[in-house]
């Protein structure tokens, strides 16, 4: 007897249908899989066999052959173990599933019987979608991720017999929703704000140009000027996501496993911030199986990069790509895989080893040798992928203790939110850009247009910053963000000088 359900394959963030066919008839008992599965997937037949027998089934005496098509992809992880085990109920006769086929099925067994959580559930749900199924079993724990994805019915089940009584018609499960544009509305929480941070007016102004069009940020200054407490106040003033942008990012974070405690959606733009110790592939992705890194965790977010030179010069050099394209290729023996990484970078140093080079109260202990050797650790085709680059001065003791509160995030935050309006309605119809940072050279004489006086201001700092033609173009890019803070349609001479004036450090430090 022949009994068939679907399934899915995740490679990369997307995921491919996987038909689960299972064939039992007589002969010499023993259970074989077919189809490229790996080790786990092999290690299936003993889980799924005693899963069965715990559920309350009589143990199968049959020949058994699974096959998982199509044959020439690469099946990985204990996912198959649900659908495997259903499929082999309704071909040994042991549970009468007419409507079988319609569904698909996803989850990895205990021994128990009890289906237990598994990765990469949300873009499977949205494959099975494509494909047009009725619905898809899911482990309870997965139900929330992929209750977000409308038009399929989602059936939470937590262990095989729930799953055969469902096809039986012996148990009813509702079907669980969650709507994903009401689950991204209330997912902003308190963060800190920036009315804490004292002075640094002029940092504040470039982070608040850096969130609204998107753009990269280097902060350089001596220990306690303020830099990594500005750094975690961006979250506070970050755009809010839309509800495809949830959904984008969900999907990776649903693929690394990082949906945990019974989280559905990704509401909030992701601050990424890991150690300075971190290895490429950490930062990239990969593995024997590859998994997303840093960079796409923080894709549509933020990836903050503290004591910047302190990373390995390898792994701070793979980021050029995906900064650049905003995704990441990775290619492996078993796979070959794509991951969006498309973020706003955010880094912090010191002016040198010891950090007081530029501290007018404290006396640096570098030489000139070390200074150099340091700096020296960031390159100079990474500077240029780096937009905004600023040199914040120690705040005096009496600003400290005397200065007012600050401006809240709540009024940057709105300040950004009306920019990247402004983006949105510019670009739209333009698959792949969302802000002006995304934005390519040729979209730049579109979108960038320049006054007769900004034209020449722009001649001038060619010549005397000496910028790389990339440079100049996130120069340009920066001056078209600050004319969206400004409503204005046209990039003048003074949108220019402000652009300008964060790009300096390219000859200050870097000469």
């Amino acid at each position: 007897m022949l009994a068939k359900c679907h399934s899915g394959a995740v490679n990369g963030v997307e995921a491919r249908t996987v038909e689960i066919e299972v064939c039992s008839c007589d002969g010499a008992p023993q259970f074989t899989i077919v189809g490229l599965p790996d080790q786990a997937v092999k290690e299936a037949k003993d889980r799924v066999s005693t899963a069965i027998v715990n559920s309350g089934f009589k143990k199968h005496e049959a020949n058994v052959t699974v096959n998982l098509a199509p044959a020439d992809l690469r099946k990985e992880g204990p996912i198959y173990d649900l659908p495997i085990a259903v499929a082999l109920l309704a071909a040994t006769g042991k549970i009468k599933a007419d409507e079988l086929g319609e569904f698909a099925l996803a989850g990895e067994l205990g021994l128990s019987g009890e289906v237990r959580r598994a990765q990469g559930i949300l873009p499977i749900a949205l494959e099975m979608r494509r494909i047009g199924k009725k619905g898809i079993l899911v482990p309870a724990e997965n139900a929330a991720e992929a209750s977000v994805v409308a038009g399929i019915d989602v059936y939470p089940v937590r262990s095989l017999r729930e799953a055969a009584d469902f096809f039986t018609g012996a148990l009813r499960i509702d079907p669980v929703f969650r709507d994903l544009a009401a689950l991204v509305a209330e997912g902003d929480a308190d963060a800190d704000d920036f009315a804490d941070v004292k002075g640094q007016e002029f940092a504040k102004r470039a982070l608040e140009v850096a969130v609204a069009g998107g753009h990269n940020v280097l902060m350089i200054g001596s220990p306690g000027a303020g830099k990594t407490m500005l750094a975690r106040r961006i979250p506070s003033i970050l755009p809010p996501l839309t509800p495809e942008e949830a959904l984008e990012v969900t999907r990776i974070h649903s693929v690394a496993g990082k949906l945990l405690g019974g989280r559905s959606l990704v509401t909030r733009r992701p601050f990424r911030a890991p150690h300075h110790t971190v290895s490429d592939c950490g930062l990239l992705g990969g593995g024997t199986h590859p998994l997303p890194g840093e960079v796409s965790l923080a894709h549509r977010g933020v990836l903050f990069l503290d004591e910047f030179p302190e990373f390995r010069r390898n792994v701070l050099e793979v980021m050029r790509q995906p900064l650049e394209d905003g995704h990441v290729a990775i290619s492996r023996a078993a796979a070959a895989c794509d991951f969006p990484s498309r973020f706003m970078l955010v880094a912090a140093m010191n002016p040198c080893p010891c950090g007081y080079a530029d501290d007018p109260t404290h006396t640096c202990r570098c030489s000139q040798r070390q200074i150099l050797a340091y700096r020296g650790k960031i390159s100079g085709p990474l500077l240029d992928r780096i937009d905004i680059q600023l040199s914040l001065p120690p705040v005096p003791f009496r600003e400290l203790i005397s200065a007012p509160r600050g401006e809240p995030s709540s009024a940057i935050r709105a300040r950004v939110v009306a920019a990247r309006e402004r983006q949105r309605r510019r670009f739209a119809g333009r698959p792949g850009i969302h802000c002006n940072a995304d934005m390519r050279s040729r979209d730049l004489a579109e979108f960038c247009r320049l006054t007769a006086a900004g034209q020449e201001r722009m001649r001038h700092l060619l010549l005397q910053l000496d910028l790389s033609a990339r440079a100049y173009d996130r120069v340009l890019k920066v001056a078209r963000t600050i004319a969206d803070l400004a409503g204005s349609d046209d990039v003048t001479e003074t949108h220019v000088l402000e652009a300008s004036t964060w790009r300096e450090l390219d000859r200050t430090y870097w000469a």
